[in-house]
């Protein structure tokens, strides 16, 4: 991938010793892979971030104090970020270029996320007949990094059964009534409770025009897996034209019973809660801080520490434009694994939905880390 990369200017091939002339094929094959070295050289500091000159940094600032704290970030840094002045870029730059060193994560699949919104009810009634359902009381939440140092990053979750944590039920016995959890709404569609789910938090607009907001609240330890990718296996889907909106299609043509049979083969189930915020700031990530649109990514915390500053290279979903920007390492997600794996936060609305919808691309993220004062 060239993104990412920055060719040296070659000015002439280098004259072959007396003797051992090249033929002009051999020359051209030469003067090729001497191109290709070069363009191999990556970045070594932050100002030779590809793009770097581009972007609006000023605008990364908020989200970058909103989420500044240790371990990740040291106390004095967040300080001197929090006395830029605002809308600086310059200062902005020169701030990061000063206080950070690259690490280069890799290269690593990029999806998007956004905000649903959904309709529903605080009682069910009429079309409002799909729970959505609050944290279950013998949920268990284990780090278990703090038993064993090779599992670091790494969580699942139980429940207590005859002294023993054992597996957590699934989706389809959640789905049948095996747990005890509280209902915290009612909507009128399972597909998009479903991809509310993988979202993990959106916004639930009631019959008389108020909002209530949904925020992640737990899940229930199970592996995620991806049904776009079964729709594909299978055929029903094309892989290359996979996105929200293609499963989102298929669901609804299929009707309830092999949807709700298709839904089942994933059997991760988030839960939630209800989350306080105000209408133009986004849904809470795991950092604890409103996402940001376009600023905000979800990581694999065991190999990116939440509050990192990320810049990322990749492409627009819809237009193909680049994108080469810094961004905010403050969420997580089941499906959000690998050093180089993350989830671009697009906002809410339709426009979100759409670009987040059909977001799949390869993308090069580098991590800046604090320089050592």
């Amino acid at each position: 991938m060239e993104a990412g990369r920055h060719p040296r200017r070659l000015s002439r091939v280098a004259r072959p010793p007396a003797g051992r002339g090249l033929r002009p094929g051999r020359i051209a094959a030469f003067a090729l892979l001497c191109l290709l070295a070069a363009c191999a050289v990556p970045p070594r500091h932050v100002a030779e971030l590809p793009g770097w000159g581009e972007d609006s940094l000023a605008e990364a600032i908020p989200a970058f104090i909103a989420g500044c704290r240790p371990p990740a970030l040291p106390e004095a840094l967040c300080a001197e970020a929090a006395a830029l002045p605002r809308g600086d870029n310059a200062a902005a730059r020169a701030f990061f270029e000063r206080r950070f060193t690259l690490r280069a994560a890799g290269e690593g699949l990029m999806t998007g996320y956004y905000e649903p919104e959904l309709r529903g009810a605080a009682s069910r009634g009429g079309p409002y007949t799909i729970p959505l359902h609050g944290r279950p009381s013998d949920l268990v939440e284990v780090d278990l990094g703090r038993f064993a140092p090779d599992l670091r990053g790494r969580r699942t979750a139980g429940r207590v059964e005859a002294g023993r944590l054992v597996p957590y039920p699934d989706r389809a016995a959640i789905e049948a009534g095996a747990v005890e959890a509280p209902v915290l709404l009612w909507v009128d569609d399972a597909a998009e409770k479903f991809f509310l789910q993988i979202q993990g938090s959106g916004r639930v607009v009631l019959p008389d025009g108020s909002v209530r907001r949904m925020g992640y609240a737990a899940q229930n330890g199970r592996a995620y897996v991806p049904i776009g990718r079964l729709l594909a296996e299978r055929g029903e889907i094309p892989r290359e034209q996979v996105s929200m909106q293609s499963i989102l299609a298929w669901l609804e043509a299929a009707g309830p019973e092999r949807a709700r049979a298709l839904m089942a083969e994933n059997p991760s189930y988030v839960f939630f809660r209800e989350a306080s915020a105000r209408p133009e700031q986004g849904p809470s990530g795991s950092l604890g801080v409103p996402l940001t649109p376009l600023r905000s990514i979800a990581v694999d915390r065991g190999e990116i520490p939440l509050g990192s500053p990320v810049w990322i290279v990749a492409k627009h979903p819809l237009t193909g434009a680049p994108i080469r920007r810094l961004v905010l390492a403050q969420d997580t997600g089941g499906a959000i694994k690998g050093p180089a794996r993350a989830d671009l936060f697009w906002g809410w609305g339709e426009a979100a939905a759409e670009a987040a919808g059909r977001m799949k691309e390869t993308a090069t993220l580098y991590v800046l880390e604090p320089a050592a004062p």
